[in-house]
């Protein structure tokens, strides 16, 4: 399989909402189309269970309007999923039937364990938290399940999401203090019987919309200084004061309120007060927002069954420097030779005394080279800006967003003027101390870059060796490098700088005498 095209549309309770996915092994998996209906078809629900034929119309509706949008498209494979609102209905498969008749579409009925097992298979294969506790809390269920050192242990749906506790608890358009209180012993006592997850202390990952509006408000209320919400982290007591802020707000204004859906202005605090018990219960210190949820789920599911190896969910990040190294025009054979040149050069610094070994150190360096100067693609004078705000402004899977931004300052390495303009609005998330030896690994990395600026992968090996005071890089290459011998001269600066040592740089041909 080498490449295709997928639309999957994901039949929620709160919303309907269609996605375009295509896959080819060097771009890896990308989403090219995202539409969304509020349709809130748990609200169709009769008291006997049966939904009415006015939802069962906007379904119909909504599922014709999509197909002609993926017929526009011209993508043929479709994967249509129902969870909770069509799974509750006891007349669910005369819908089913009824959709497949009027749209030519075939909906996939979810059990309540294949939607909690997708939303882990999205996260374990996009972050890098090895243990966690998920919660992804729609219109009408949610799904809760444990997984350790990314592999799943326990799942369960509950049977109430935000529009049926809206329900449940709610008299006017949003929740009020009173109506809190109520609500949070009753999901309380729901988390409370799950004793897997009592006082585990691990953290809570949130997927789903509500997940993604909490995260996208807190980041405009304190003026965040980068893009995206996957891996972003916020604390419980941040959690708390979200809740007290947005408990000030009237319907109106929650509506006009920047990062928030307006679709979701009447369900947000509903969201916020279950995610909160959920975190008291499991003792958990931060949440977690993941962007990928059930739908990217079903697609890493449905990569993987015709390759088996094109995702590595131990190693996540590899995958996406092969995607973003492709799409800004560097060669897999490139990528590959900056990593392993830049782990021989740094472990040569070690061999001889330059620095001491540290393995974060050696894995943030061999991120770096693969995406060093991307940014050259945009325009070469000013690479090193591209190239900070494309890794710094994007969700990078296995990431957070610290680490996104050490990668950032470091594979943007420029000089120590640029590096501090870089680095000037994050001095309170990375010490000072770190600040300084990330600096120092830029520099090396961009000294490093240098043995390859032909493209040519050239260099065959590099070794170290001091000589009284003075630094020996000795430099084996299938021909004479003429510019990589040049560029190296003009960069040597560098590596001077951080080991405070006058360098010598020594071009030989492999197989010839040194």
């Amino acid at each position: 399989m080498e490449n295709f095209k997928t639309a999957i549309i994901d039949i929620g309770s709160n919303t309907i909402r269609l996605v375009l996915y295509k896959y080819n092994k060097l771009e890896g998996l990308r989403e090219f189309g995202n539409i969304k209906t509020v349709a809130r078809l748990r609200t169709y629900l009769q008291p006997d269970g049966i939904m009415s034929e006015e939802g069962i119309a906007l379904l119909a509706e909504t599922l014709s309007s999509f197909k002609k949008i993926i017929d526009d498209y011209e993508v043929t494979e479709i994967k249509a999923t129902a969870t909770a609102a069509i799974r509750q209905a006891t007349n669910n498969q005369s819908i089913v039937e009824r959709m497949e008749n009027e749209t030519g579409i075939l909906i996939d009925l979810l059990t309540e364990e294949e939607e909690a097992y997708f939303g882990f298979v999205a996260v374990a294969h996009s972050m890098d938290t090895k243990s966690a506790v998920t919660i992804d809390i729609g219109g009408g269920s949610t799904e809760i399940t444990l997984f350790e050192d990314k592999k799943l242990q326990k799942t369960i749906s509950f049977p109430f999401g935000t529009v049926s506790l809206k329900e449940m608890f709610v008299s006017g358009e949003v929740i009020s203090k009173e109506e809190k209180e109520v609500l949070r012993q009753y999901v309380r006592n729901q988390f409370e019987k799950l004793n897997w997850i009592g006082q585990l202390g691990l953290p809570i990952i949130g997927i789903g919309g509500s997940a993604r509006n909490i995260a996208q408000i807190h980041q405009q209320l304190i003026d965040y200084p980068i893009s995206g919400v996957h891996q972003y982290e916020i604390k419980l007591e941040e959690l708390t004061n979200l809740g007290s802020y947005l408990e000030r707000l009237t319907f109106e204004q929650l509506r006009q309120l920047d990062g928030l859906s307006s679709d979701r202005a009447d369900i947000i605090g509903i969201a916020l007060e279950v995610f909160k018990e959920l975190m008291a219960v499991v003792d958990a210190k931060v949440f977690q927002i993941s962007k990928k949820g059930l739908r990217e789920g079903l697609m890493y599911n449905r990569v993987s069954q015709s390759d088996d190896h094109a995702f590595d969910k131990y190693n996540v990040f590899e995958g996406y420097a092969r995607r973003i190294t492709f799409e800004y025009g560097r060669s897999e054979e490139e990528r590959t030779f900056l990593s392993r040149i830049t782990e021989q050069f740094y472990k040569e610094c070690c061999r001889i005394g330059l620095c001491e070994f540290n393995q974060d150190h050696l894995v943030l360096l061999k991120r770096a080279a693969q995406v060093f100067a991307i940014g050259e693609y945009i325009e070469q004078d000013s690479s090193n800006q591209h190239t900070f705000y494309l890794l710094a402004n994007q969700s990078i899977v296995g990431l957070n967003h610290v680490e996104r931004v050490k990668l950032a300052l470091v594979a943007s390495y420029k000089n120590k003027d640029y590096f501090r303009r870089f680095s000037a609005p994050f001095i309170t998330w990375i010490p000072r101390d770190e600040l300084k030896t990330l600096r120092e690994l830029g520099a090396m990395l961009k000294f490093i870059f240098a043995l390859n600026v032909s493209k040519r992968t050239i260099v065959e090996s590099v070794e170290l060796e001091k000589v009284s005071d003075v630094l020996h890089i000795i430099v084996a290459a299938r021909n004479v490098p003429m510019a990589e011998i040049y560029q190296c001269e003009r960069q040597k600066k560098h590596i001077e700088r951080i080991f405070k040592k006058p360098v010598q740089i020594h071009f030989y041909k492999k197989g010839e005498k040194r």
